[in-house]
């Protein structure tokens, strides 16, 4: 079962199972593939998805026959609109983003370690495009500031109503007391009329 982005199996319960890789899946640990070059086209694609190039890091081959058993892929640089564009001050050298990948046994080659975080911007901005990132940083600076006033504002406010709630459960609380009370002693009144009008 081919698709665009290649073939991937999962093992569960100790079965292994064909599935089409999502176009939006990144790769990861324990991530299994029918061949390195199956690895290597999801690899490739999810870097092109990202915003950047791919790179070998590591090749180790078997003692047996000479065949690749184990691959390192990295960044190599950030891609603009299909341009490789080098990384300012030498930081793609120091690029930490890559994928282990190691053949378990033939027809199957499992992703080891993926490291996902780049050391450098993954979109190539102009100046003009800068500027509006920092207007729109300045922005929602702002607007998380004024957020913030409020909730402090919606806080003071929520104290005070459970104050004002509070004073008005007290004295509902004492208003009935002083009904009963007063409704006891009605009783109690009503009660010696009626002795009194009995002695009579």
């Amino acid at each position: 079962m081919d698709d665009q982005n290649g073939t991937t199996y999962t093992s569960e319960g100790g079965e292994t199972n064909i599935i089409e890789v999502s176009t939006n899946q990144e790769p990861y640990e324990g991530m299994l593939f029918e061949s390195e070059d199956a690895a290597r086209v999801f690899y490739d694609d999810y870097a092109s998805r990202i915003g950047f190039l791919t790179r070998v890091l590591s090749s180790r081959k078997s003692e047996r026959d000479g065949s690749i058993i184990s691959r390192g892929l990295g960044c190599r640089g950030v891609s603009d609109n299909g341009r490789k564009v080098m990384q300012e001050y030498g930081q793609r050298e120091f690029c930490t983003a890559m994928v282990l990948l190691r053949q378990e046994k033939p027809g199957s080659w499992v992703v080891k370690k993926f490291l996902k975080d780049h050391n450098h911007p993954l979109v190539v901005q102009s100046q003009k495009s800068r500027r509006t990132l920092d207007e729109k940083d300045l922005k929602i600076r702002e607007l998380s500031t004024e957020l913030h006033r409020e909730k402090k504002k919606s806080a003071a406010y929520q104290e005070k109503l459970q104050i004002v709630l509070k004073y008005i459960e007290e004295h509902t609380q004492r208003l009935s007391l002083k009904v009963e009370l007063a409704t006891n002693n009605m009783r109690e009144l009503e009660s010696e009329e009626q002795d009194s009008s009995y002695s009579d």
